[in-house]
């Protein structure tokens, strides 16, 4: 609720950020009849991590087992990943997945002839389990989700506001005794980029889902969104963050001397395509015998890395040509051939230029197995919170399926304690 007179929003759960965590966390309050405002700083909802995603997310293999996603899921994560967290993601994430996207918000995934979700393989997993729409599965959920939340009568969605810092009882309280009390969260000051005016928004829980920091790199994936501020917002109030040390590198973005970079799915590795040199020799076997161009992120941008410091070169070339068909290329990969072509790349006939770049954030905010941070009242869902599943290096499609799932256990949480938690007094926030 708005009050035009002093700047002044008022609402149960306070939800920062519109990717597919933010928007599965309010969603699924709504759904329970909780009051949600959802605000991004973008002119547009769709400005996150989430709309560019390409390959895909897990769903479950056939003979599949949440033991054997377990497994690849560790195996990626270099020892350093929360058992019970991998444990969650791997039991929950199917019927997420079918709760969230194929039921309730009917997200259109690829499927056979047969009628059934067409399943991919990709680095790091053992059998192919990724569903997807062509290569721009990020998009279709985004808008899936986003047409779900604008519809939506318990939600209020405010784009083109800045969440400029979190609101807590002993920082910003008038009530300066507030710093003998326990900490906690009340909301967020809002900048109106419109308006031109700092908004109060009071909140009776905050979650943060504002997405990585890809941005403060030089070469990056990520939209120009990607810039950490969830987690200075998060470190500024005194919440612990853990595993900053952890920024996984994409083995391959496209390469062009003077244009931007960009995505170049590991589903054209999982389709066939081979890393290789400008003469068309594979490397990888070099490094990794068992699985190829298909070992985990981390393996692989290290293993072009090495291969460019040895012969003084800008790039690698990944080479679908000659191992993928130019049908399947232009009916799996149309996103990606058609942004090659704006550089005079057809990746149907031509060798591919690639290179590492800045791509996720696998360390973030503590959260334990519901999103909650260590200071009450505030939660972290996706890329900007760190629950442990990943370690130190996160497998492929594993980003989407944890936004999705910790959306979930965030609002399940949420709602539960939402009648034991009182609106903070207005008065006491200048």
């Amino acid at each position: 609720m708005m009050n035009q007179l002093t700047d002044l929003i008022e609402t149960d759960v306070l939800i920062i950020g519109t990717g597919i965590a933010g928007c599965t966390t309010a969603l699924t309050l709504a759904d329970a009849g909780v009051a949600v405002t959802v605000v991004t700083r973008g002119r547009s909802p769709q400005d996150s991590n989430t709309y560019w995603a390409q390959g895909g997310i897990i769903y479950q293999g056939v003979n599949d087992s949440p033991a054997l996603l377990a497994e690849d899921v560790e195996r990626a994560g270099a020892g350093h990943c929360y058992p019970n967290a991998v444990q969650i993601l791997a039991e929950q994430g199917p019927a997420s997945v079918r709760r969230v996207l194929l039921e309730r918000t009917a997200v259109t995934f690829d499927r056979s002839q047969t009628g059934d979700l067409s399943l991919a393989l990709e680095g790091g997993h053992t059998i192919p389990r990724i569903i997807h729409a062509a290569d721009a599965t990020g998009k279709a959920i985004e808008i899936g989700l986003l047409n779900a939340v604008r519809e939506h009568p318990n939600i209020t969605l405010l784009t083109g506001h800045t969440a400029i810092d979190l609101l807590t009882s002993s920082h910003q309280g008038r009530n300066r005794l507030r710093v003998y009390e326990p900490r906690n969260s009340v909301g967020a000051y809002l900048l109106d980029q419109d308006g031109g005016r700092v908004l109060r928004c009071l909140a009776r829980k905050t979650v943060l889902a504002t997405g990585g920091l890809g941005q403060i790199f030089l070469r990056t994936t990520n939209p120009a969104g990607a810039r950490g501020d969830g987690l200075a917002m998060a470190y500024r109030a005194g919440v612990h963050t853990i595993n900053a040390e952890f920024v996984q590198f994409h083995p391959t973005t496209f390469y062009a001397r003077n244009g931007a970079r960009f995505l170049v799915s590991e589903a054209v590795r999982g389709a066939g395509a081979r890393l290789v040199h400008a003469d068309g020799e594979p490397f990888m076997d070099r490094y990794a015998p068992e699985w190829k161009d298909l070992a985990p992120r981390d393996v692989v941008a290290r293993s072009i890395h090495k291969e460019m410091l040895q012969r003084d070169v800008p790039n690698v070339y990944l080479d679908l040509r000659s191992y993928i068909s130019q049908t399947e290329i232009l009916d799996h990969f149309p996103t990606i051939y058609e942004r090659a072509l704006e550089y005079g790349v057809d990746i149907t006939k031509d060798l591919v230029p690639v290179v590492p770049a800045a791509h996720y954030f696998c360390g973030g905010i503590r959260v334990d197995e519901w999103g909650r941070t260590t200071r009450r009242d505030l939660y972290a869902v996706g890329e900007v919170a760190c629950t442990g599943v990943h370690g130190a290096n996160r497998l492929a499609s594993t980003s989407l399926l944890e936004g999705l799932v910790w959306g979930e256990r965030a609002a399940q949480h949420i709602q539960r304690q939402l009648p034991d938690t009182a609106s903070f007094p207005a008065d006491e926030i200048p």
